[in-house]
């Protein structure tokens, strides 16, 4: 398979873009797995991502890990940041931010496992974690502890 044919599709990695307005404006991209016959983890960590509280307006903070084993594709990062951003002007809570971005990237990459760990800095006083996977952790794949501790001043 050669290079071409596997990114000859993307559209937004290697170009101007503009963040989304919202997540469901936003385009995620894929690529096909050239490694399809192993099974391995990816991880992505975005330690800065932010949306709006949908009562107040206010920014919320989080640490988002996410763990994937892929199958047929692969997300293309310049895409899932795009995505991820474009909940800077999305107000939804917690819990909803969380799993809405995992079960988009569930229905998009079809993957063979996912989980999610949203890390939420204090809100009212009181950290929120969500966390959501697809099934139980696959058999022989390395996916390593997420490394996030509870919440007690974290930085």
């Amino acid at each position: 398979m050669s290079d071409e044919t596997i990114y000859s599709s993307l559209k937004q990695l290697g170009g101007a873009t503009v963040v989304p307005q919202s997540p469901e404006e936003a385009i995620l991209e894929r690529v096909k797995n050239p490694q399809g016959d192993v099974a391995y983890n990816v991880r992505f960590t975005a330690p800065e991502f932010t949306s709006l509280c949908p009562m107040t307006g206010q920014p919320d903070f989080a640490h988002l890990m996410i763990d994937y084993v892929p199958g047929e594709w692969l997300v293309e990062s310049k895409s899932l940041k795009l995505f991820l951003s474009s909940f800077r002007n999305h107000g939804a809570f917690h819990e909803d931010c969380t799993v809405s971005i995992a079960r988009r990237l569930v229905d998009f990459l079809d993957p063979q496992w996912l989980r999610i760990g949203g890390y939420w800095y204090p809100r009212g006083g009181i950290p929120i974690d969500v966390f959501y996977q697809t099934g139980p952790m696959p058999v022989g794949v390395w996916v390593p502890d997420q490394g996030v501790p509870p919440y007690r001043g974290r930085g």
